[in-house]
């Protein structure tokens, strides 16, 4: 799978159907229209980023707890992201 392009475009659709998902990432700058979003270079950087964190998922299939722990805290105990949220991330994805 080609990260650099799937990852960006899997979040930048998911930012742009779903657009109350866009609250978590206030920092990223210009999230006002669709062609801002796909041009936001934030967006694709973190989109490829959550690529890579599911290949991570995929070479430890047997140790996923662990290997999650620390992303699992950072979203849900500091970030506070809806977990349904992953979800339509995953649809998107799809």
């Amino acid at each position: 799978m080609d990260y650099e392009a799937v990852g960006p475009a899997t979040l930048c659709r998911c930012l742009i159907v779903y657009p109350w998902t866009q609250r978590y990432f206030g920092n990223f700058g210009n999230l006002y229209n669709a062609a801002a979003i796909m041009g936001n270079n934030e967006v694709a950087k973190h989109g490829t980023t959550i690529l890579h964190g599911l290949d991570r998922a995929m070479k430890n299939m047997d140790n996923i707890k662990a290997t999650y722990t620390e992303l699992s805290v950072l979203h849900s105990e500091k970030l506070h992201v809806d977990p349904d949220n992953f979800r339509l991330l995953s649809d998107c994805l799809v």
